[in-house]
């Protein structure tokens, strides 16, 4: 039963400019939203960041954080205030030893700026939760996609990162990518974000949790090796309350919408978390906009409990706005309020 229905909000400027787009929201059968948070606008427009969340949850709404690309550490198109200020602080490619676009988040500078802001944002913004919006390594290749692209190489392979797995295995970090390699990965990823929730959750102990994992197969053959593909090993940390997969091609077959589904909720039930799933409603449409409605009601008999899409409005006005960005935006409203259970729906 589909719970909770909302989409991604870039207008963070003033609250009452907001209340209009919230009310589009709940005209389109939406019940939440997730504020997208750029370090710009943490910095510059945080007064009024408090008073939309405020707005929002005045009409009903759940206000979800997301720390939208921050460090590019997380998913986001925006650039990162902290990789401007500091460079030396980059995730490094394994093999060549550039370094790239995105923070390393094992360094010091890093995780204790990344620590402040979440702080920050929960002891003064009245929101119901936070959204880790794709967390993942940097994937140095020319080659990368839903489905994953051969290539040997990988990050972090920073020196914090060589003296890191030094100190834990006691021999150099190799340039390849062995079990222990992407085990000491996989747990240096997890433990930021397992560290950021338990600092949320001790200034607000109901902010529930979402981590969003990219929407991988992640099969023997070939896998991304973001940090995140375990999902096991995500979903089982007990300060994540919803895991959460996110969005789908339309141009790729409905088993690969059913594979990943059925994999997102039983996992989610493995470990007795909330499930979500994410809807593309930007950028791409398919052919025929009847596919966002046959995606979404197979996701709500499949048991997803809830559904967002990316973005508001399907990017209208944006450089990533769908062909029909006003259209894909309408035909969501209606999927939406095909299975929004009544008791969740809020008034229009």
């Amino acid at each position: 039963m589909v719970k909770e229905t909302g989409v991604s909000y870039y207008g963070l400027s003033y609250a009452e400019h907001a209340k209009a787009d919230f009310q589009e929201m709940i005209d389109h059968n939406c019940n939440a939203v997730v504020l997208a948070l750029t370090e710009f606008d943490i910095d510059f427009w945080f007064p009024n960041i408090v008073e939309i969340t405020k707005a929002a949850k005045d009409m009903g709404l759940k206000v979800y954080l997301d720390t939208w690309g921050i460090g590019k550490w997380f998913g986001g198109e925006q650039t990162s205030l902290f990789l401007t200020n500091n460079a030396g602080n980059r995730q490094v490619s394994a093999l060549t030893g550039e370094p790239l676009a995105a923070a390393c988040f094992n360094t010091a500078a890093f995780r204790d700026y990344f620590y402040r802001v979440v702080e920050k944002l929960a002891e003064y913004v009245p929101a119901d939760g936070f959204f880790w919006d794709e967390p993942h390594y940097q994937l140095p290749k020319g080659i990368a996609s839903v489905t994953g692209g051969v290539a040997d190489d990988w990050s972090c392979r920073c020196p914090v990162c060589q003296k890191k797995f030094e100190d834990e295995y006691g021999y150099p970090m190799p340039k390849i990518l062995t079990p222990e390699v992407v085990q000491f990965r996989e747990n240096k990823a997890l433990e930021i974000i397992r560290e950021a929730s338990d600092r949320i959750k001790a200034i607000r102990p109901d902010s529930k949790i979402v981590c969003c994992v990219h929407a991988t197969q992640n099969s023997y053959y070939v896998t991304e090796r973001r940090g995140y593909d375990n999902w096991d090993k995500v979903a089982k940390n007990g300060n994540i309350d919803v895991f959460s997969t996110t969005i789908i091609n339309y141009n790729l077959p409905m088993s690969f919408f059913k594979n990943i589904t059925k994999r997102t909720v039983d996992i989610a039930a493995k470990y007795g978390k909330g499930n979500q799933r994410w809807l593309m409603g930007y950028y791409q449409e398919p052919e025929d906009l009847g596919k966002i409605k046959e995606v979404v009601h197979l996701y709500d008999e499949m048991g997803v409990e809830s559904l967002f899409a990316w973005t508001y409005r399907g990017g209208f006005g944006t450089v990533l706005a769908a062909p029909h960005a006003l259209d894909v935006w309408d035909t969501l409203g209606q999927a939406y309020g095909e299975v929004l259970a009544p008791e969740y729906k809020l008034k229009k």
